[in-house]
C-alpha cells in the first residue's frame, strides 16, 4: 500500500510569515497531502491546531535550529517519509538539513514577486553599485525604480545568489498583478550567472476568507449600520506600533477629514528586547489620543483596541478605503476584496510594495511624509477625503475591483494559480 505524502513546513516565528505557510499548507491538504510544521515554543502553551482548525500536525520546538529540525525531520520519517520541505525564506539554513537527508527543498515566500525580483538582485547589485544616499535611484529587472531608502535593511550578503536556493520558490502571488515581475524572474534576469529556480505563483492564499465559524466581532455590527463603501479602515499589522506623537496625529487628521473611520489602535513601542515575546498592554486610549477625540467622533467613528478581523472587515461593502502598512498579507486583501489603498509602509519590504502599489499598478495612493518617519495630519486629512470623495478615488476604486476580478480568476480551476500549483505538485512526485 502505497504510503500518503507529507511535506514540512519550517517557518519563522512571525504571524505574517505563519499565516501564509498555513494557507499553503491548507492547499496541500486539500489535495490529500499530510503537512507538519514545527513551531517556535515562546511562551504558554498554545494548540496551534485548534488556532487554524485544520488537521496539521503543529510540533512546538524550543528553536528552529538545524539540529531541532534535524530531529525533527529523522522522528517524523520514522512513521511517514517527508517528500519535501517547504522553507519561509529566513530558514535559510534548513537547506543543510534537508540536502543530509536527501529531501527536496523549496520555499515559499512570503512576500509577492516584485520583492523576491529585488531580493535576488541585490547582491549583485552591491557588488557593482554604490548606494549613496537614500535618494539614489535603483534600477532593477521586473521593478519599478526604487529609491535607496526602499529598500529592507539587510546586511550585503542577505540573499546571496551564490547560495542554493532550493529547488523552486512558491510565491503568493498570481502572474497577472505582478506580470513584470513574474517574466524577469522565469527569464533568469534576476540571477543571470546561475539557472533561477523554478517560480510557482499559487496565491493569493488569504487567511479566513471561508470563516464562517465564531462569534461576529462588534465592529462587523457597526460596519452593518454604514453606508456603502463610506468607512476608511485604517489598520497596520501585527509588528507597527507608533509614538504617541503620531496617534495624536492621526487622530487629529481623521477628526478634520470628517470621514467614517474604522481604526485599530496599538500601544505604543516598548523599547525592551526583553520584553518582545510579552502580552502587549492594551492602549488607554485617553492618554494616546486627542482630548475629546473619542466623544467628538463617536458618530461616525469606531476604534478597536489592538486587532480587528481584517479578511471580514475588508470584505464588507461598508468599507471604501484601506490605510495600510502595506504588508503583503493585507495588500493581497485589500486586492482579494476590492479595496483601494492609501500606503504607509514602516518597515521590512513595505517600502518596495508600495511603489508597486502606487507607480505600477496604480491601485494605491501614498502618504507623503512616510519616508522621513511621521505623517501630519492635513496629509491623512486630504487623501481621506480624495479617496471616498473624488472622482480620482472612484477610478482608482474601479482600477481595484478589476485587479480582484484577475484574483478571483487565477485562484479558479484552470486559472493561474490553480495551474501553478498543480505544477508544483507534479515536482514532488
Amino acid at each position: 500500500m502505497k504510503s500518503k505524502k507529507v511535506v514540512l513546513c519550517a517557518c519563522s516565528m512571525g504571524v505574517s510569515h505563519l499565516v501564509p505557510m498555513v494557507e499553503l499548507a491548507k492547499q496541500f491538504i486539500d489535495r490529500g497531502i499530510s503537512v507538519a510544521i514545527p513551531v517556535i515554543n515562546v511562551g504558554p502553551a498554545v494548540d496551534w491546531s485548534q488556532n487554524f482548525a485544520i488537521p496539521i500536525l503543529f510540533q512546538t520546538s524550543p528553536s528552529t535550529s538545524s539540529h531541532s529540525l534535524r530531529s525533527f525531520l529523522i522522528e517524523q520519517s520514522q512513521t511517514s517519509p517527508i517528500s519535501a520541505v517547504i522553507l519561509d525564506m529566513f530558514c535559510v539554513d534548513a537547506l543543510d538539513v534537508a540536502a543530509e537527508l536527501g529531501i527536496p527543498a523549496y520555499f515559499s515566500m512570503a512576500s509577492g514577486a516584485t520583492s523576491l525580483a529585488v531580493f535576488f538582485q541585490l547582491s549583485t547589485y552591491f557588488a557593482t553599485h554604490s548606494f549613496g544616499k537614500n535618494k539614489t535611484l535603483l534600477l532593477f529587472h521586473g521593478v519599478p525604480p526604487l529609491l535607496a531608502s526602499h529598500l529592507p535593511h539587510f546586511p550585503n550578503e542577505a540573499f546571496d545568489p551564490e547560495k542554493e536556493q532550493g529547488k523552486g520558490n512558491t510565491v503568493n502571488s498570481f502572474d497577472s498583478l505582478e506580470p513584470r515581475a513574474v517574466m524577469a524572474l522565469k527569464d533568469g534576469l534576476c540571477l543571470p550567472n546561475r539557472s533561477t529556480p523554478s517560480i510557482y505563483c499559487i496565491g493569493p492564499l488569504i487567511a479566513g476568507r471561508d470563516n464562517k465559524e465564531g462569534q461576529q466581532h462588534p465592529c462587523l455590527s457597526w460596519l452593518d449600520a454604514q453606508p456603502k463603501e463610506s468607512v476608511v479602515f485604517l489598520c497596520f499589522g501585527s509588528l507597527s506600533d507608533f509614538p504617541v506623537e503620531q496617534l495624536k496625529e492621526i487622530a487629529i487628521g481623521l477628526e478634520n477629514s470628517g470621514q467614517r473611520f474604522l481604526w485599530v489602535v496599538g500601544s505604543p513601542p516598548n523599547h525592551d528586547t526583553a520584553m518582545f515575546f510579552a502580552p502587549t498592554a492594551e492602549p488607554d486610549l485617553n492618554i494616546l489620543l486627542s482630548e475629546g477625540f473619542l466623544e467628538r467622533t463617536r458618530d461616525r467613528g469606531l476604534i478597536v483596541k489592538q486587532w480587528a478581523p481584517q479578511v471580514e472587515v475588508l470584505k464588507h461593502e461598508a468599507v471604501g478605503g484601506f490605510v495600510s502598512h502595506c504588508g503583503w498579507n493585507s495588500t493581497l486583501e485589500a486586492v482579494s476584496f476590492g479595496v483601494p489603498m492609501i500606503c504607509w509602509p514602516l518597515f521590512g519590504e513595505q517600502k518596495i510594495n508600495k511603489v508597486f502599489l502606487v507607480e505600477e499598478i496604480k491601485i494605491g495612493i501614498e502618504l507623503k511624509g512616510y519616508n522621513e518617519g511621521f505623517v501630519q495630519a492635513d496629509e491623512l486629512e486630504a487623501k481621506l477625503k480624495w479617496i471616498i470623495g473624488s472622482e480620482g478615488g472612484a477610478e482608482l476604486r474601479n482600477r481595484m475591483m478589476k485587479v480582484k476580478e484577475s484574483a478571483i480568476k487565477a485562484m479558479k480551476e484552470g486559472g493561474s494559480s490553480f495551474h501553478a500549483f498543480a505544477e508544483f505538485l507534479e515536482c514532488l512526485n
